[in-house]
């Protein structure tokens, strides 16, 4: 048998040699996958002798994660705000950035959200999660996504506040609520073969692109939105890095008020929010 040291060494070098950004530190977390240990206590059984079966399993994962394929994907989930969201190729990684929409959001008090493009639920989940009482909707076009932010929402508790409906945008929908959220497809086709092999070939395009310039989606989301808005009621949307003027432009016209963009820590536009006139 091989120690953990060995396998991990010889773990770094084929991720690397495959090209795989940060090879050590998915090395790390595939070994203690493979070991079933946590991640933070990896250090601790390193010196120590490693099962043939455990071996078996880290030869495995490393083949599929030199082939690419995004670690998230091989463990089952994503971490996001504190909580697991388990994710597959159906819906995009949970992503920091999109944590910003959350921090927008939870300056203001809100009870009904509705969640536009939902994939797996992180950001409809986490806002329920963090408001108790509140109940939203999450809308995604893709039965799959929509079967992936039911387990989440079912995993975290939350199934008695949150809806899934797999519908196009709008459709289907009655009422208003105070918050409306969504981190539709903003990239532009031209972009696409700027992606990483990660998220090219392993998330779903319909989530990534609007096939037509990255801003369909929020045409169409802004000319309905006031409609299920009450007064006063909020719009946040992530955007693309180029997007922070022309999203806004939109919102203005639509007759929203109190535009803002937010950028992360990049310092990149990432969040657009607006509110409903009263």
């Amino acid at each position: 048998m091989t120690t953990g040291s060995v396998l991990l060494a010889k773990g770094v070098r084929q991720l690397t040699d495959a090209g795989v950004p940060n090879a050590p530190r998915d090395a790390r977390r595939l070994l203690a996958h493979a070991t079933g240990v946590d991640a933070g206590r990896l250090t601790l059984i390193l010196p120590e002798e490693v099962t043939e079966a455990a071996e078996a399993r880290f030869a495995a994962v490393l083949q599929r994660r030199a082939a690419r394929e995004p670690v998230s994907h091989i463990l089952g989930y994503r971490e996001f705000y504190g909580r697991k969201f388990k994710v597959n190729r159906h819906v995009l990684d949970p992503r920091p950035e999109t944590e910003i929409l959350i921090e927008v959001a939870l300056q203001q008090p809100y009870g009904g959200v509705i969640d536009l493009g939902t994939g797996s639920g992180c950001i409809l989940l986490t806002l329920l999660a963090e408001t108790e009482g509140a109940q939203g909707i999450g809308i995604d076009l893709s039965e799959d996504a929509c079967l992936i932010a039911e387990q989440n929402a079912i995993a975290l508790g939350l199934e008695h506040r949150a809806a899934v409906l797999r519908s196009s945008w709008f459709d289907g929908l009655q009422g208003q609520v105070d918050l409306i959220v969504s981190n539709p497809p903003y990239i532009a086709p031209v972009e696409m073969s700027d992606l990483s092999p990660e998220v090219h070939d392993f998330e779903p395009h319909m989530a990534l692109t609007d096939g037509v310039d990255g801003l369909s989606a929020y045409r169409e989301i802004v000319a309905r939105a006031p409609d299920y808005l009450v007064a006063e009621g909020r719009i946040i949307f992530e955007i693309g890095p180029t997007q922070g003027a022309p999203v806004s432009q939109l919102l203005t016209a639509a007759g929203f008020g109190q535009v803002q963009v937010i950028q992360d820590l990049d310092g990149r536009d990432r969040v657009v929010c607006a509110v409903k006139p009263s």
